[in-house]
């Protein structure tokens, strides 16, 4: 009988002791002295760079010397006031680039305070306590929809349901989260996003409804006539295709599947990993995808990506990381195709490239097979625009792939705003779309408080 490739791959190629081990926290906690002596390591600047590197705008000297004073519930409302997903940001955001990339201490001689872990430290205290920073303010008795449970949502339906309305989030996934439930490494958060989650809600005025897709069992339409605001934080649900031949085949998908599939699986041990994996891509989805497989036992993992290291999405640090976990990364190799036997993957065939004097992508004619059982995909994702529904008036305008939107992330339609993924920005980042979702609800409150008709 022919052999199947694809029944290698399998579950259970390591003990759940190994897994669990493999998955612990990759970056553990400070501990209470270890955290006073990061902060004192900051300068506390006036006019400070690492504020202006964040996107939501954390005053980082400030939390950092209340850290020195033990004065976490301060340390606390001055990051969670401008970022309410601070605690799932210091533990996913490329500190590397952004605040600690900017520190004054960063430098050839030194290391940057440790911003990241410093924002963790504080964070955790409010999560292991439940302590509550927040109240809603008194009832407005106005309704606002917000499509999309990813962190421009959650960002969004706090601020709003701060604010004192009443706030119905949806999402077509079953539970909450979006990005940071389902589409981030498992090694990276654990299970904190379902526990950052439950906080958020805990200040009331915001109703979930899981299990609720724009344009098929729900409809924008619908939502501009029953709410007073409607809020888009769609992300980017749809994953591009390679278009080569063979990707039909057994054993091929799409890497955001895969860790979804991971972050979702009650029992690693019985989480299927090929023995030899390839990952295409040079983002963040294509490191995780990269690293969990080999973490899940495969035997060889390789990240391919048609241009160099620095063309990457990735940061060097995340490229490094996954170098120390045994990840082989090729540069200049685009796909060509991907072979298979009896419907399943066997190997991928790619095609070393090169850039000629105008800067264009070339192939250079030379081969490279890798054998392979498993292969995913992780070369961007991309909008899916809701359906118009029937209703000629509820078209939103799209151009390069996002959603249309002006300085205050409303969309062509009046009533409806936008913002995360779905609309761009400067970075695709949780922080980013923290910071979007809040802008927006700012709008909307202005919106909603400044006129009697509710903007619609």
């Amino acid at each position: 009988m022919p052999r199947k490739d694809f029944a290698d791959i399998a579950a259970a190629r390591l003990p759940a002791a190994t897994l669990a081990q493999n998955f612990d926290d990759v970056a553990p906690p400070l501990d209470r002295q270890s955290a006073l002596i990061a902060a004192q390591r900051c300068y506390y600047c006036y006019d400070a760079p690492c504020i202006q590197a964040c996107p939501t705008g954390i005053d980082i000297p400030s939390f950092i010397r209340r850290i020195t004073t033990d004065n976490l519930r301060g340390a606390a409302q001055d990051i969670l006031g401008a970022n309410i997903l601070g605690g799932m940001c210091a533990r996913v955001c490329p500190t590397e680039i952004l605040c600690e990339g900017s520190c004054v201490r960063n430098t050839a001689e030194s290391q940057p305070v440790q911003i990241g872990a410093l924002q963790r430290y504080a964070t955790d205290w409010v999560f292991d306590t439940d302590a509550a920073l927040f109240e809603r303010a008194a009832a407005t008795g106005r309704r606002i929809a917000v499509v999309g449970a990813g962190p421009a949502g959650l960002s969004c339906a706090h601020a709003l349901a701060r604010a004192g309305h009443d706030v119905t989030l949806f999402d077509a996934k079953p539970r909450p989260g979006g990005l940071n439930e389902y589409g981030i490494a498992e090694y990276k958060v654990l299970e904190f996003a379902a526990r950052e989650i439950e906080w958020l809600l805990g200040i009331g005025g915001i109703a979930w409804q899981g299990g609720q897709a724009l344009g098929e069992n729900l409809h924008l339409s619908d939502l501009r006539r029953d709410y007073d605001a409607v809020f888009l934080g769609l992300g980017l649900a749809g994953v591009n295709a390679l278009g080569v031949e063979g990707e039909q085949l057994a054993g091929v998908r799409n890497a955001v599947d895969f860790i979804a599939d991971l972050r979702q699986c009650d029992d690693l041990s019985q989480l299927p990993v090929g023995r030899r994996v390839v990952v295409i891509g040079g983002g963040n989805t294509a490191i995780d995808a990269a690293v969990q497989s080999k973490k899940l036992g495969a035997e060889s993992v390789t990240l391919v990506y048609r241009r160099g290291s620095a063309s990457m999405s990735a940061t060097w640090a995340e490229q490094e990381f996954a170098k120390t976990q045994g990840v082989n990364v090729i540069e200049w190799a685009a796909p060509r195709r991907i072979l298979g036997r009896d419907g399943a993957v066997t190997s991928m065939e790619f095609e070393y490239t090169q850039l000629d004097e105008s800067g264009r992508l070339l192939g250079t004619g030379d081969l490279l097979t890798l054998p392979a059982d498993s292969v995913l995909k992780a070369i961007g994702q991309v909008l899916l625009p809701p359906r118009a529904d029937g209703d000629a008036g509820a078209l939103l305008e799209i151009s390069k792939g996002r959603i249309v939107v002006n300085a205050e992330f409303e969309t062509s339609l009046r009533g409806v705003w936008a913002g995360g993924d779905c609309v761009g920005g400067k970075v695709d980042l949780t922080v980013q779309a923290v910071e979007d979702g809040k802008r927006a609800a700012r709008a909307i409150h202005a919106r909603l408080v400044g006129n009697g008709n509710g903007g619609n």
